[in-house]
């Protein structure tokens, strides 16, 4: 699995981040703490603990270059 740390700090980072996920044909996760949930989903990602960075997680394989351009600006390097 890839993975990458991202943060969701506003209603406008989700919407970007919710209609890349939705154009990308990879299954996508998003993590935080033990919960786990479908990236592609509005209501998934609006339970997770938002005020800290979440864990997205791609296949191994993943290279959507256009999915990871449009979220640029969310990924956080530790």
């Amino acid at each position: 699995m890839k993975k990458y740390k991202i943060m969701l700090k506003t209603i406008d980072d989700i919407k970007v981040f919710a209609a890349a996920a939705a154009g990308c044909s990879a299954e996508l996760d998003l993590s935080s703490g033990r919960y786990v949930v479908d990236a592609k989903s509005i209501m998934g990602i609006f339970s997770l603990d938002l005020s800290k960075p979440i864990t997205l997680s791609a296949p191994e394989d993943f290279d959507d270059e256009a999915f990871i351009s449009k979220i640029q600006n969310l990924i956080v390097t530790e």
